[in-house]
């Protein structure tokens, strides 16, 4: 039985959260014991790696095509694309991801500040820290009111507290919070929605959920599409137990989603196509 000290184990007693959880589980159950894993994983990991920041640079307005990602060497946007420095942000976050384990539990705050300053690269002395008063932010697709500086640190320290006090909640349900919480905050001056879904990963692999890191869940928020990623996000941000549960399922979704992609990659060596 939940209980108030571990408030996100109460979340997984909300209405469908327990299903969410089940069908997650079972999807990366399934993609794990495909045959291919057996001897070519560090293949699927890769492959996951590329497919899930493309997915992740889509949802934040860089809508590449995955043999465009592939193909580039330059993402500096020096050849006037916006959108370049989004997807290389995108790409570094991902390598970057799977350095920071260890130091998740019991750091997340440093985690988050080196997610930010890996993904923003030279952008002066508002990098890898949370926003001052009076600083703006750069977070276009997402049209939720911004919460100021001082309740940002709050927020900010109170998630920190959730994840080194450790909780027996689902790791869907934990990484669906950490998203959610980083995005509705946007706590750096750009880059927010790259950060949270970076976090989001830390938590899927960390928590032993996707060890091998293969079930990009960002593939399958930019298939679901950001409108109906805002209108998830707006349940986050609502509080109500119908607007958490809705977006806990959406995330569940997504990280479903990213299985079938990394099943269809299992598919495409088998056959040599990959």
């Amino acid at each position: 039985m939940s209980t108030t000290a571990d408030p996100l184990a109460a979340l997984a007693d909300l209405p469908g959260v327990a299903d969410s959880v089940a069908s997650v589980r079972k999807a990366v159950d399934r993609v794990y014991g495909h045959r291919v894993m057996r001897r070519r994983s560090n293949e699927v990991t890769s492959e996951a790696a590329l497919r899930g920041a493309r997915g992740s640079a889509a949802l934040s307005g860089a809508d590449w095509a995955l043999e465009e990602v592939r193909r580039r060497t330059d993402f500096s946007g020096g050849d006037g694309d916006p959108e370049a420095p989004v997807v290389g942000a995108a790409l570094r976050l991902t390598a970057e991801a799977g350095q920071l384990l260890s130091i998740w539990r019991q750091s997340p705050l440093r985690v988050l500040a080196r997610l930010h300053l890996v993904a923003a690269a030279d952008k002066g002395d508002a990098v890898g820290r949370p926003r001052q008063a009076g600083e703006p932010v750069d977070e276009p697709l997402v049209e939720l009111p911004l919460p100021g500086a001082d309740e940002v640190a709050g927020r900010l320290d109170g998630l920190a507290q959730l994840i080194i006090a450790g909780s027996e909640a689902p790791a869907l349900v934990t990484a669906a919070v950490v998203h959610g919480e980083l995005q509705a905050l946007r706590p750096f001056g750009s880059y927010n929605g790259l950060v949270a879904r970076a976090a989001e990963r830390i938590v899927l692999v960390g928590s032993g959920l996707d060890p091998k890191s293969i079930c990009p869940a960002e593939v399958g928020h930019a298939e679901l599409g950001r409108a109906q990623y805002a209108a998830a996000l707006d349940g986050y941000a609502s509080g109500t137990p119908e607007g958490m549960a809705a977006w806990i399922a959406h995330c569940g979704k997504a990280v479903e989603l990213g299985v079938r992609e990394s099943t269809a990659v299992c598919e495409a060596l088998q056959r040599g196509a990959a």
